[in-house]
């Protein structure tokens, strides 16, 4: 995985990523060094380096009267983003009221592209509900493998059981914590749907995938009646020993 997408999507300014791989890439150097190197003007390149002490990913040492700067160990990184963890984890509380207070029954959130997808399939596993689908072709898996892999470990985690409807022919995947029923559906369709505690995913594999979650007790519980009655006339799948 590309070292700059990661960083980017943790929040990173764009000189603070080239200041942090020129420090990983070149070691202890001056910041005018690091300036040169990094493309950029002495001051953007002072400023992330302050940042980046900050974070505890840099420091330096004074040689003379010169301040050579140097990228600290690349585990300090999993130790930055544990502490930014935690933090959001302390006021989850108090968001947590808030939004109880102004939250309006049957929300609707509409989310765009593969990171839109990530958050609605995060938001499956951290609602420790079991889930119940149908429509599914296997695009999550073919389209994002290794997202797909942490979140079958994350269902795991939570102890999350799915049961899948699929089209008759498709192949079955080796997923312990999916059980398998077929219906003889003629067609190929890039929507699924997900039915999980009270809300409603519907999952969209065109060529920018998108999806839409409804949170809505009341439909959700008519989105699971329907998901029963196929379930019932549905043919079993067994597992081959």
């Amino acid at each position: 995985m590309d070292a700059e997408k990661v960083l980017h999507d943790l929040g990173f300014s764009p000189n603070e990523i080239k200041v942090y791989l020129v420090l990983n890439d070149h070691g202890s150097n001056s910041a005018g060094k690091i300036a040169k190197l990094a493309k950029i003007d002495r001051s953007s390149c002072y400023n992330s380096l302050k940042t980046l002490i900050e974070k505890g990913l840099a420091s330096y040492v004074l040689i003379g009267n010169v301040k050579w700067f140097q990228a600290t160990g690349s585990k300090r990184l999993l130790d930055y983003i544990k502490h930014q963890e935690e933090e959001v984890r302390s006021i989850l509380p108090e968001l947590d009221a808030r939004q109880k207070v102004s939250k309006i029954e049957g929300q609707v959130r509409l989310y765009k592209g593969i990171k839109g997808i990530k958050t609605i399939f995060l938001d499956m596993a951290r609602a420790g509900e079991n889930n119940f689908a149908f429509g599914s072709e296997g695009q999550f898996s073919e389209r994002m493998p290794e997202f797909a892999l942490q979140f079958d470990r994350l269902k795991k985690e939570n102890n999350i059981k799915t049961k899948l409807i699929i089209r008759k022919g498709r192949k079955e995947l080796d997923d312990k914590t999916t059980e398998y029923r077929y219906l003889p559906i003629p067609e190929e369709s890039p929507a699924v749907t997900n039915i999980y505690g009270n809300k409603i995913a519907i999952l969209i594999w065109t060529d920018e995938p998108e999806g839409i979650i409804i949170e809505n007790e009341a439909a959700a519980r008519a989105y699971k009646g329907y998901f029963n009655f196929m379930w019932k006339y549905a043919k079993r799948i067994k597992r081959k020993s």
